[in-house]
């Protein structure tokens, strides 16, 4: 998942959900070493790949 994530998402703002209550919302800022780094308000999350279910892009076409 982490090469598909580099190759589609990386500097597009997503929508990520882990499950449960756990949603995330930011731009794409890196993704190495089994953890996505997203960022939304000058602050950054890290979220590891294993633990996301699904990733939809949020831009607007």
């Amino acid at each position: 998942m982490q090469s598909f994530i580099v190759e589609h998402y990386l500097q597009k703002k997503i929508d990520i959900y882990c499950g449960g209550p756990d949603r995330f919302f930011g731009v794409v800022e890196a993704c190495a070493d089994g953890v996505l780094t997203i960022k939304d308000n000058d602050k950054y999350t890290h979220i590891a790949i294993d633990k996301i279910i699904a990733i939809w892009s949020d831009e607007k076409k």
